[in-house]
C-alpha cells in the first residue's frame, strides 16, 4: 500500500486550527505532512521563525487511517521571490534554518523561475495556480531542474475554491505538463480548513484531469513526495552552507 504525502499544510497561527488540519490529513490516509512556513518579501515577512515541533503540536500524534502508526510531521520553508536579491534570505545565519526539512521557491517571474530551476539549492519549485503565469515555462529550465532532482508543486485547493482559479490551475498545469511530460510533479493541498482537504485517491484523480497519466498522478501524492524528502536530506548545517554558496551566485545575476 502506497504511503501518501501532503507537502503543503499552511502554518496557521491558531494551534487548534493547525491540529485539526493534521488530524484530518491522518484520517484521510496521509502518512506524512509538511507544515509550510512562507517568507514573502511583498508582504514584508522576512523573519525565519522556528517551526513548531510535532511534540508541541500534539501530546500524542494522530494515527494514520488504515495503519497502526502515527502521522509524520515535517517542516517546510517557502521563499516567495520577485527579485534575485530576495534569495539572500537563504544566506541567513538564523539558527532556525536548521529546523526545516524542505526548502521551496515560489518564483514570481521568468527570471526567478530560471534561477530556481538551475541555481537555487531548493527541493521544490512552486507553480502559481491562482492567476495566469506572467512568463512562459521553458524546456531548458525544466530539464535542468529535473536533472538536479528538483520537483514542481501544483496546489489543488484553489481549483475547488473558485471557478476562475480553476481555469488558471488547469491552464498552468497543462503548460507545465507539455514541457515536463508529467515528470517530477507533486500535488499538494495548501488547505487552510479541514473541509478543503481531499483524500489521496481523489487528488490523484484530479492529477489525471490536469494531464498526468494514472501512474504519474499517483506518484504525485506518494513516490514523488518521498523523493523530495530524500533530496532535502532533512535540512541542517550542510544545507545552510550550500545555500550560502548558492546565493552568492544569484546575487551576481
Amino acid at each position: 500500500m502506497a504511503a501518501f504525502v501532503d507537502l503543503n499544510i499552511p502554518h496557521l497561527p491558531e494551534k487548534e486550527s493547525l491540529q485539526k488540519l493534521v488530524e484530518t490529513a491522518a484520517h484521510l490516509g496521509y502518512s506524512t505532512v509538511a507544515i509550510n512556513y512562507v517568507v514573502d518579501y511583498e508582504e514584508k515577512k522576512k523573519e525565519i521563525v522556528k517551526p513548531i515541533s510535532p511534540a508541541e503540536l500534539f501530546p500524542t500524534l494522530p494515527l494514520v487511517q488504515g495503519k497502526s502508526k502515527p502521522i509524520k510531521i515535517l517542516s517546510r520553508l517557502t521563499l516567495v521571490a520577485s527579485d534575485p536579491s530576495h534569495c539572500n534570505i537563504l544566506r541567513s545565519t538564523s539558527p532556525n534554518i536548521k529546523f526545516y526539512d524542505i526548502f521551496a521557491a515560489f518564483p514570481k517571474n521568468g527570471k526567478l523561475f530560471h534561477v530556481a530551476c538551475t541555481t537555487l539549492d531548493v527541493d521544490l519549485v512552486c507553480i502559481d495556480v491562482t492567476e495566469k503565469l506572467p512568463f512562459y515555462i521553458k524546456r531548458p529550465s525544466i530539464n535542468v531542474a529535473i536533472d538536479r532532482g528538483i520537483y514542481f508543486e501544483l496546489l489543488y485547493v484553489p481549483a475547488i475554491k473558485d471557478s476562475t482559479m480553476r481555469r488558471y490551475t488547469v491552464s498552468n498545469a497543462l503548460s507545465l505538463m507539455q514541457i515536463c511530460r508529467g515528470k517530477n510533479i507533486i500535488l499538494s493541498s495548501g488547505a487552510e480548513r479541514p473541509l478543503q482537504l481531499r483524500g489521496p485517491y481523489d487528488v490523484a484523480n484530479l492529477g489525471w484531469l490536469l494531464g498526468l497519466s494514472e501512474g504519474n498522478a499517483k506518484a504525485a501524492v506518494s513516490a514523488n513526495c518521498r523523493a523530495v524528502l530524500l533530496h532535502g536530506g532533512g535540512g541542517g548545517p550542510a544545507r545552510i552552507c550550500k545555500s550560502r554558496g548558492m546565493t552568492v551566485v544569484v546575487s551576481a545575476i
